[in-house]
């Protein structure tokens, strides 16, 4: 996507032929400041993952794979490769994407001999992030057919509301759930954004709000609770949100409030989509009462980011001096609040025939 009218992804091998590194967006620096952050070896990667310079389910997997050929370089031997496939996969537990970029990259290098292993996981990471890009693409293409539909049924301003950051920031490029809106806004339908806050990290705040602002598109940074009030007033015509891992039933597991609005959304009659890539479908999981919810560190809670009078970022801490906060970083949205699913495949229902019927290859597993 564009930032300052330039095309830019959120990662990319560094083009220094001397340089064997990795090039991210630093995105606990935005929206204040625009870093770009070099990543060189394996731990590299994992520190990436952990503290969320990078982050976005998919974006995590491109992020383990590139750590995967870091790692290539100086793993001598199954075992050590094995480790380092291990330690990115435990840096973040909820999302899918992070184990299945993981594994895709070990099942092309442990039949090979070491000595060809390095330039095969770069390919096959560089290959991660292309399929990306495309299934993206298309995803912003099934999505815009649905957000046409719907602008059709009504006159004025479509109004979209969205929960956390499943833009082009999560992504390699284009974003899940901001995909159809960024390809509305193209074809030239009156598109404005309702962004939640999405606390603790403030990812809707700090991270959708800047890459609308960057594309041009109106929207408005709401408070977490005022979704349902909105709704109640007609405000909200539709809402899409990201997945970090959907189960095989249709269970929807996204950043923690998500349930929250999918209930207002089936309460007053809003159409709840969500976006997901293929690689976010867990079909090994049957429900989404089996996901691992990642517990994040109370301070993210307790503590916020944000520039003050005089231009600096400082943090700062909204909690009394010893009250303790809980941080669960993601929930679970039943499959009867969804309307439907939106894959790189086409949009379908959440259940498991559907997915089965759209992922027959994966689906009979």
């Amino acid at each position: 996507m564009l930032i300052s009218g330039t095309p830019t992804r959120t990662i990319w091998r560094s083009d220094e032929p001397s340089e064997n590194a990795v090039m991210i967006i630093d995105q606990t620096r935005l929206p204040h400041e625009f870093v770009l952050h070099r990543l060189t070896t394996l731990d590299d990667a994992a520190e990436a993952i952990s503290v969320m310079r990078v982050r976005g389910a998919p974006l995590i997997g491109a992020t383990a794979a590139y750590g995967m050929a870091l790692a290539a370089m100086k793993a001598a031997d199954d075992t050590a490769l094995l480790a380092a496939g291990e330690q990115l996969i435990a840096t973040r537990p909820t999302a899918v994407n992070l184990r299945w970029a993981v594994q895709r990259v070990l099942a092309q290098l442990l039949p090979l001999p070491v000595a060809q292993r390095v330039q095969t996981a770069w390919a096959e990471a560089a290959a991660i992030c292309e399929e990306d890009v495309a299934q993206n693409r298309a995803i912003g293409q099934h999505g815009l057919a649905l957000l046409q539909a719907i602008a059709g049924q009504k006159s004025g301003r479509l109004n979209i509301l969205t929960h956390c950051n499943a833009g082009w920031l999560a992504t390699v490029d284009w974003g899940t759930a901001l995909a159809p809106i960024f390809a509305a806004a193209a074809a030239g339908l009156d598109v404005h954004v309702w962004v939640d806050e999405t606390r603790p990290r403030n990812q809707g705040a700090s991270l959708t709000a800047w890459e609308l602002q960057q594309a041009g598109i109106a929207h408005h940074v709401i408070a977490d609770n005022a979704g349902g009030h909105l709704m109640q007033h007609g405000e909200v015509d539709v809402c899409i949100v990201g997945t970090d891992r959907t189960a095989a039933n249709g269970d929807v597991c996204n950043k923690i409030g998500t349930y929250l609005k999918a209930l207002a959304a089936f309460d007053n009659g809003v159409p709840f989509y969500v976006a997901a890539p293929g690689p976010s479908i867990d079909f090994a999981l049957p429900d989404g009462g089996q996901i691992p919810i990642e517990e994040r560190d109370a301070a993210e809670v307790a503590c916020i980011q944000g520039r003050d009078a005089a231009g600096r970022v400082v943090l700062v801490q909204l909690t009394p001096e010893g009250s303790p906060a809980a941080n669960p970083a993601f929930d679970v949205t039943p499959a009867r609040l969804v309307t439907g699913l939106i894959t790189e495949r086409g949009v379908c229902a959440a259940n498991p025939a559907a997915l089965a019927a759209l992922f027959p290859e994966r689906g009979a597993a």
